[in-house]
């Protein structure tokens, strides 16, 4: 792969998690509501021997009441795993029932998630928790790294060296002594800390159906909900002409390649990149300015107003 250079004008532990098939784990409990029994043996009884994950409906058992489930059920090719005989298609269903009567925390209850959820709703909620962990932004490798900000941040700077930076402008110059292959060009990540958040501005090359293009675009570390409140431009040009682009950043929530492929940013095809870069059209060199704000309501009119950094 060729290199690029990028030149720029942001950072807080780190999380590693398995990628298991059963997203379910709860954190332990100490009694049910109302005063009912301890959930300690309850937890047990509903803890799959094989994976060790909370088991959810359909729950297995063998013909001398062994649980399990039901994806495990595949993996022990039919025959129970505690006492070897074969499992047939019992359902536990008195397991099941007391599983219904369960009332359980959020699996991010460490993360900060204060919720409580019936034992059946507990999944869906997880699905959507604003409290679950992030992915790794980083789009050059299979990166499965999950945590809160403050750690991808570090992650980020640690793991990944990517540039780190300060304020909410920037001003950016690519550089590529190929442009003819696109598809070797290194894309670039830099993150900028500004009004207590951080943002990741992408810069990259790619095959937009026949057309290579290069794209730079921003996404913001935290919600959708929490995106909403911030704009960015993003400006490049040269030889007395220059193309903009502005709007709202995407979560990371969104993956990089969704949001590459909805084309939500700044996209600049090669024969414009040259021409921009002026000289003999041999070497790419594209200069990339913007800034982020953040929305303001203005407490008079009901109105957003820009509120720039300094």
């Amino acid at each position: 792969m060729e290199s690029s250079s990028i030149e720029s004008s942001t950072v807080s532990s780190m999380t590693m998690m398995e990628d298991d098939e059963h997203p379910h784990q709860f954190s332990s409990i100490s009694k049910l509501h109302n005063n009912g029994p301890t959930t300690t043996s309850v937890h047990d009884l509903l803890e799959c021997p094989v994976c060790t994950n909370s088991m959810y409906p359909p729950i297995h058992q063998c013909h001398n009441g062994h649980t399990l489930c039901s994806t495990c059920k595949t993996r022990v090719h039919n025959r129970c795993p505690t006492c070897r005989q074969e499992l047939g298609d019992i359902r536990c269903l008195a397991l099941e029932k007391i599983a219904e009567s369960l009332e359980l925390p959020c699996r991010y209850i460490s993360l900060g998630c204060p919720e409580i959820f019936p034992y059946y709703s507990k999944l869906k909620h997880e699905a959507i928790c604003n409290f679950r962990p992030y992915n790794c932004p980083y789009a050059g490798s299979d990166c499965s790294v999950v945590g809160d900000i403050p750690c991808l941040v570090a992650h980020l700077r640690d793991d990944h060296r990517v540039d780190m930076h300060s304020g909410c402008t920037f001003n950016h110059r690519y550089v590529k002594s190929n442009p003819m292959e696109v598809e070797n060009a290194t894309w670039m990540l830099t993150v900028f800390h500004c009004f207590g958040q951080y943002f990741c501005l992408h810069f990259e090359a790619f095959q937009l159906g026949m057309a290579p293009v290069y794209m730079a675009f921003l996404r913001f570390m935290g919600d959708e909900r929490e995106a909403r409140n911030y704009s960015y431009s993003l400006e490049v040009g040269g030889n007395g002409r220059k193309l903009t682009f502005e709007g709202s950043p995407r979560s990371i929530r969104d993956s990089h390649k969704k949001v590459r492929d909805s084309h939500d940013g700044l996209i600049i095809y090669r024969n414009m990149a040259l021409f921009f870069s002026g000289g003999d059209r041999k070497e790419l060199k594209l200069r990339v300015t913007g800034r982020i704000w953040k929305e303001q309501q203005n407490p008079e009119g009901g109105v957003c107003i820009p509120n720039l950094c300094s």
